[in-house]
């Protein structure tokens, strides 16, 4: 998959602006703004039933959006 967002044809970077990757934050993962709270762990807690709401109430550092972005950035990487 190119350079392409989800929906509209964006590039990833402005759709995804809160995905990060930092060799030194959990090895590298895929992290929301630089927090210590992977990608996958917000994907997973969705899997297992959580809204975003309760998320957050789990995670006061993180926002709406975030939750938002990391399952976009989820389905991208499963389109690739």
């Amino acid at each position: 998959m190119g350079p392409r967002a989800l929906e509209g044809h964006w590039p990833i970077t402005q759709v995804l602006d809160r995905i990060t990757h930092d060799p030194s934050v959990l090895a590298g993962r895929a992290t929301l703004r630089g927090l210590r709270i992977s990608v996958a762990h917000v994907v997973k807690l969705v899997a297992n039933g959580m809204t975003p709401a309760q998320i957050i109430a789990e995670h006061p550092d993180l926002e709406g959006e975030d939750v938002r972005q990391a399952l976009a950035y989820a389905a991208a990487m499963k389109r690739k």
